[in-house]
């Protein structure tokens, strides 16, 4: 709704509100990275599925093989009554006819499930956004802050974990603490498994495995949600809650010189922001500390037509600090050529940078069997991971060597030194901010008076490509004093002394990245119109490490066909979508970093949009999804449906 009064003061008001049961994740795919591929499956006493938590907790037993608890299904962990409020509000003052003051209030709040290096539950958070601006013909300059409200969210899979660790019994009966709860199941499953216990079945992994879930918290039941409840709000290693009110504050202004310079047109402008970050410990390790991160930047850019406003040359120049890095000056320029009205053929050269983010630099997140470290040194002091710590590929090789040679029945002492070889010690260095080199083409133009074709081709070479790493950090030294591999810390991981890390990081090699874009649009008779592009995008790794493959994560091929006419009649318009993509393998801190396949898939939408002009009304009625296929965009998220819906638009109700 808006609303204006006398020419010089107005307001805008927007809300909106959703509430729904949000899809459930329970894709249940045994990825357990140290069980040959063939041996993965329901029947896997190693079994590590993607949407059960509590079971990366895993050991190699002496005679036995890969173990893990048992764990629980996310269904009976997750809230997926999921809601979403959203308010908006603005305030503009014209000052006089060049000069207008304007003040925005941003307010929303909602529970969803967010997928990142685990699922999160993101639990009535609040985001909230002041602005303020004063804008005139030539310049503005503008303020605003943001400040995030979370105090009930909480780690699903941490929650599984948590929750497996307060029920474990000894051998006597007696319910153990927490930190005793993991290696006392394991105690008791090898126990059973080797013929110890009474009335349990030797070399049986069934039997073994509910000998040793005696006591098992069962969901559904009051003492399972009790203990669910209090570990939700029980925050850091001990629960699975997470906190997080952290905050920026942000200044920019431009001012446009080209009535001072008449030659050419000339801008200047630049920002400063400050991150807070308050998240108690539990995202960063922010706790008792005045945690906070600065940046600035400047930029000019320059711009003149030339041969009777048929070429347009610009030039720019950045220089952007974090006081992290080093400052970081980006220049770019760009021609638009117009022979006529009818064709535009465009070029540029850009140069530019990402600097990590603050989740980059000082995340400290851990998650049961992996810890999220970003990049920045000081995260890192006294935890020895970059100076003792193997690179997580060669763990897996030698863990799955030494997994074969068990069950050829070969012994424990020399599987392990048969293998204990293929460890290589990692060698990963601190992060800092991403460059690119990029250089584009295109054409946009009237093929004739009713069809309009584009065209769009770039190259991206990356230096620095910002990406994850995981190692793996043992109790012993990786290596000997001769440089060879400890067996101490091979034996470490067999046995689960280890801790795993993923490390942000940058890739030691460019990376580069093209693709090309084409689109068509056909204006039809009768106000029908037919809109289809297409999209190829190709990624190319060259000479950086294999094991650090960047998260990519955009398929080869993407389509999209629209046929649409607005105006069927005076009241009445449609439009219907077809959108397919290619297969591709996704890379996600979820899983550690290992490929999960993303399949092809082809989705229609559809909509009919009906006016109703005595109400000022657009009643609207659609589905995206149409045919309800249940498609995957992100490994380990839940496989999304169809979505149908109505709307009433009162836009224009009372202007």
């Amino acid at each position: 709704m808006q609303k204006f009064f006398n020419n010089k003061f107005a307001f805008k008001i927007n809300a909106s509100y959703l509430r729904g049961t949000d899809w459930y994740a329970n894709d249940y795919t045994d990825i357990d990275p140290n069980t040959p591929a063939a041996s993965r499956g329901a029947n896997n006493p190693g079994r590590n599925a993607l949407n059960i938590y509590g079971d990366e907790v895993a050991q190699t037993l002496p005679n036995i093989g890969r173990v893990s608890r048992t764990g629980y299904e996310e269904k009976d962990l997750a809230t997926y009554g999921v809601y979403s409020l959203k308010l908006n509000g603005a305030l503009h003052y014209r000052i006089n006819d060049n000069l207008e003051a304007i003040y925005q209030m941003n307010f929303n709040q909602g529970t969803a499930q967010y997928t990142g290096s685990n699922r999160f539950v993101i639990n009535d958070f609040q985001f909230i956004q002041h602005r303020i601006e004063l804008k005139g013909s030539q310049f503005y300059i503008r303020a605003y802050s943001n400040q995030e409200i979370s105090n009930n969210s909480y780690n699903t899979r941490s929650l599984g974990q948590q929750i497996n660790r307060t029920w474990v019994r000894d051998l006597n009966g007696n319910i153990v603490t927490p930190d005793k709860a993991d290696a006392t199941w394991f105690q008791r499953y090898a126990a059973a498994f080797n013929g110890t216990i009474s009335g349990v079945t030797a070399q049986n992994q069934t039997q073994a495995r509910a000998f040793a879930d005696q006591g098992r918290l069962v969901p559904g039941t009051t003492a399972f949600d009790e203990v669910r409840d209090r570990l939700i709000h029980t925050v850091g290693l001990s629960g699975a809650g997470i906190k997080s009110n952290c905050s920026l504050k942000h200044i920019e202004g431009l001012y446009d010189f080209s009535s001072v310079v008449k030659v050419f047109n000339l801008q200047v402008g630049g920002n400063y922001r400050k991150y807070y970050l308050d998240t108690e410990g539990t995202l960063f390790d922010d706790k008792g500390k005045n945690l906070t991160n600065d940046e600035f930047g400047l930029f000019t850019q320059a711009s003149k037509s030339l041969f009777q406003d048929k070429l347009k040359v610009t030039l720019s120049g950045r220089y952007d600090k974090n006081q992290n890095f080093d400052g970081q000056f980006t220049p770019r320029a760009s021609a638009v050529f117009s022979p006529t009205e009818r064709h535009n053929f465009r070029a540029s050269y850009q140069t530019g940078f990402r600097n990590p983010t603050i989740s980059d630099q000082y995340i400290k997140l851990d998650v049961g069997p992996i810890l999220i470290l970003g990049g920045a040194p000081i995260n890192s002091q006294g935890m020895n991971v970059y100076e003792n710590s193997y690179t997580a590929a060669s763990v897996g090789a030698f863990g799955s060597g030494f997994g074969a040679d068990m069950q050829k029945g070969v012994p424990f002492p020399t599987a392990l030194a048969n293998n204990k070889d293929k460890l290589v010690k990692s060698n990963v260095p601190y992060i800092k901010p991403e460059r690119v080199q990029s250089i584009e083409v295109g054409y946009k133009g009237l093929l004739t008076s009713k069809l309009l074709f584009d065209i769009n081709y770039y190259y991206s070479q990356y230096k620095d490509f910002i990406i994850n790493s995981v190692v793996i950090r043992p109790n012993s030294p990786v290596t000997l004093p001769d440089g060879s591999v400890n067996p101490a810390a091979a034996a470490d991981i067999l046995n689960g002394n280890i801790k795993a890390f993923q490390l942000y990081t940058n890739a030691a090699d460019k990376v580069s990245i093209q693709g090309v874009t084409a689109g068509l649009t056909w204006a039809l008779p009768k106000n029908y119109q037919l809109h289809g592009n297409t999209t190829w995008i190709d990624f190319n790794i060259m000479d950086a490490n294999p094991n650090n493959i960047p998260a990519f994560n955009t398929p080869t091929w993407k389509s999209n066909v629209t046929f649409s006419n607005p105006k069927l009649t005076d009241k009445l318009g449609f439009s219907v979508a077809w959108h397919w993509q290619t297969a591709f393998d996704w890379y996600g801190t979820f899983t550690e970093l290992r490929p999960g396949r993303i399949g092809a898939y082809n989705l229609l939408d559809a909509q009919v949009s009906y006016t109703v002009p005595s109400l000022k009304t657009k009643i609207k009625l659609g589905a995206a999804n149409l045919t309800n296929q249940y498609v995957v965009q992100a490994y380990g998220s839940p496989a999304v449906g169809g979505m149908y819906y109505i709307s009433l638009n009162f836009d224009e109700f009372l202007r």
